[in-house]
């Protein structure tokens, strides 16, 4: 890596991130730094749910389905992406959550960036899923 330029693997990079290869969480000065944008690779194996809704979002999201079966729980509706290249963008504002209902790969982009939505690990779920 220079100061300019990263060449790398999505599964490989993403895998002590939590599937996240850029945002404002990378260090400054690192090209995968940015204050604008997160992108996500996510890997999630079949059953897999977020465990806590995302509650007064901040930010606009992309989600794109690379494989598998992935539901999306955003308020009074699910969206379930099962075609690859199936994709949902919700606002600022939209609460939301996600389910694996297959093995799926899928790709989030969102922005701006900004810190504080990270589900601590030993939470559990503060919302089921409609």
């Amino acid at each position: 890596m220079n100061d300019d330029m990263y060449v790398g693997n999505a599964g490989d990079d993403t895998a002590l991130d939590r599937g996240w290869l850029l945002g404002h969480f990378k260090e400054v000065g690192d090209p995968r730094h940015s204050e604008d944008v997160e992108i996500k690779w996510g890997v999630h194996p079949a059953g897999d749910e977020r465990r806590q809704w995302v509650e007064g979002e901040k930010r606009t999201a992309l989600l794109v389905l690379i494989s598998g079966r992935f539901r999306v729980e955003l308020p009074g509706r699910s969206v379930l992406l099962k075609e690859q290249g199936d994709y949902v963008v919700w606002g600022r504002g939209v609460d939301h959550s996600w389910f694996a209902e297959e093995k799926s790969v899928v790709l989030t982009v969102r922005w701006p960036s900004v810190p504080g939505y990270a589900v601590p690990e030993e939470q559990a779920p503060t919302r089921g899923r409609d």
